[in-house]
């Protein structure tokens, strides 16, 4: 007796005659019940144009894609686009981790000795200055680049490029001075001490590294006006290197300004000068990018009282004011900031750097 689960004709030639090999392709029950049977017309029958498989979506190379992947596909695209678009629009400005040296500032107040005095003709209220003092960045005095031991004239004249714009952007412009600007100071600055500059400039402390007059000149507007937007300057650059990797360029400047009570524009004018010495650092990296390290700010202002709080804002005293009494300081008392300095205010000159 043959096997009854044979066909009667025998296994088919180069068969196994078992259909285990099928079993992979049988439909169950349920599978069959929801398939969907059309019947074609006679007429679609004649015609012919009738596709017995539906049409795939055209998606391009994407159409042979099992839909789960071109699922994935299309999160991991939205996920992308979201994160540019809330990178680009944020509104907070990202800064790089701190690097490298951090600013080091002092600050001087220059105490004068009696009642501040108004400038003769408010109109022209520099005509006493020595000749020494010289308009906006005329005064400047930057040097002719000149190659030093590692780096070109073309790297010297780049970095005194970028000093001149920090110098005009820090201390010569009234939205710096006067309106609260403090982006164009910041582009300037590496983005190394970027997190250093916000902080100082958001929550200024007179702790020698985090006030905002150690980056920049500004007096509160809501107490000091210029009565004049010119400003004279004085004073010298040197160019030099701190290594074989760093370019160093030291200014020394005194810049005075005519001020007058803010919300007034008839009130007396006086002079304010304040001396910033600076030092400045670059690496070949800040040459090519155009930006620099400010290391080193040692600023003297005055007319200003002794103890007057100055790293927020300079705090001038305007034309009839006199100073409060400096208040005596007993060296033991070590709750006291050290660096803390007060000097008496003198007659201003145009006097050359020592050495010049």
């Amino acid at each position: 007796m043959g096997d009854p689960r044979e066909p009667p004709e025998g296994a088919p030639e180069g068969g196994s005659g078992s259909d285990d090999e099928f079993r992979s392709v049988v439909f169950d029950e349920s599978f069959v019940r929801a398939a969907r049977i059309q019947e074609l017309s006679a007429q679609e029958r004649l015609d012919g144009t009738y596709r017995a498989t539906r049409p795939r979506v055209g998606l391009g190379p994407f159409g042979t894609l099992p839909r789960q992947a071109v699922a994935l596909l299309l999160v991991v695209f939205l996920a992308f686009a979201a994160a540019v678009y809330f990178g680009v629009s944020s509104p907070h400005r990202q800064a790089a981790p701190p690097s490298g040296n951090q600013l080091t500032t002092s600050l001087v107040a220059l105490s004068p000795t009696g009642p501040v005095a108004a400038v003769a003709d408010p109109e022209h209220p520099f005509a006493a200055l020595p000749a020494a003092y010289g308009e906006g960045t005329a005064g400047l005095a930057l040097p002719a680049g000149a190659a030093t031991a590692h780096f070109t004239r073309s790297d010297v004249n780049r970095a005194l490029s970028v000093v001149q714009r920090y110098l005009v952007a820090s201390a010569l412009a009234p939205a710096t001075l006067v309106q609260g600007e403090t982006a164009e100071v910041r582009a300037l600055v590496t983005p190394g001490e970027q997190a250093q500059y916000d902080d100082s400039v958001n929550t200024p402390q007179d702790d020698q590294h985090h006030a905002a007059t150690g980056w920049l000149v500004r007096f509160d507007p809501g107490k000091v006006a210029l009565a004049v937007d010119g400003v004279r300057t004085s004073g010298v650059v040197r160019v030099g290197e701190a290594d074989s990797g760093t370019l160093e360029v030291t200014t020394d400047h005194t810049f005075v300004y005519a001020v007058r009570a803010a919300g007034t524009s008839d009130g007396p004018v006086s002079l304010v000068s304040v001396r910033r010495e600076l030092r400045f650092a670059f690496d070949r990296l800040d040459l090519s990018s155009d930006r620099l390290r400010l290391v080193d700010a040692v600023v003297q202002a005055g007319p200003t009282s002794c103890g007057a709080p100055m790293s927020s804002y300079l705090q001038p005293l305007l034309a009839g004011s006199t100073a409060t009494a400096p208040q005596a300081v007993d060296p033991g008392d070590r709750s006291r900031p050290a660096w803390q300095v007060c000097g008496a205010l003198g007659p201003l000159t145009g006097k050359p750097a020592a050495g010049r």
